[in-house]
């Protein structure tokens, strides 16, 4: 029984749990708001502009009867009629184009609030100030809140590191080209026979 309530414990403890009981309750709330949105807002307008073009009844008045039903008066009931409730599938309709254009937009913004915080990052890395950075920036009296005076300074830094790394690769080449003179290779050997048995042969 202890080790029960253990896995109980930690399963209720769990992110993943949490964090789909905070989305359920979120959920719920907003499934409130939209509902508000559609019946209090959207549907009147609809209605409003249907009740011009098809009558008094606006959505509540789609309907097609399949099996009348009339009361003493003579009056169709609805209550105990068959009959297909097309208003009521519109509105289904209108509440899912509103959750899911809703969604649409929360995703959007968390996603560019991500893109813009990831950018942001990469460029605190790219640009990441070392102590020796910020001894040379006090050295030349550029303060780190002075953005211009430090994005120069970088410039010239990632400038300075270029042509340092060119030199390197040019001095590479110089020493590899000298190290295969020194020790030829056997197709070094070869071309050389050859340039010398050509050279023979010219004279």
């Amino acid at each position: 029984m202890k080790k029960f309530f253990g896995e109980f414990k930690k399963f209720i403890t769990r992110g993943n749990v949490v964090d789909m009981a905070v989305g359920v309750i979120v959920g719920g709330a907003f499934t409130g708001i939209v509902n508000g949105l559609s019946n209090f807002v959207l549907k009147p307008i609809i209605n409003y502009f249907l009740a011009l073009i098809l009558g008094k009844d606006g959505l509540s008045g789609i309907v097609t009867v399949l099996s009348p039903a009339y009361d003493a008066e003579g009056v169709l009931d609805l209550a105990t009629s068959i009959y297909i409730d097309w208003g009521s599938f519109i509105s289904a309709i209108i509440n899912f184009l509103i959750v899911a254009f809703v969604l649409f937009l929360i995703v959007r913004t968390i996603n560019k609030v991500k893109e813009n915080n990831q950018k942001l990052e990469d460029a605190l890395k790219k640009n990441k100030l070392t102590k020796e950075d910020k001894k040379e920036l006090k050295s030349r009296g550029v303060k780190l809140s002075n953005r211009e005076g430090v994005k120069a300074y970088l410039k010239e830094k990632a400038e300075l590191a270029e042509k340092e790394a060119e030199e390197k690769k040019k001095q590479d080449e110089l020493k590899a080209e000298e190290d295969r003179k020194n020790n030829p290779t056997t197709e070094d050997l070869l071309k050389d026979i050859k340039a010398l048995l050509e050279n023979i042969n010219q004279k």
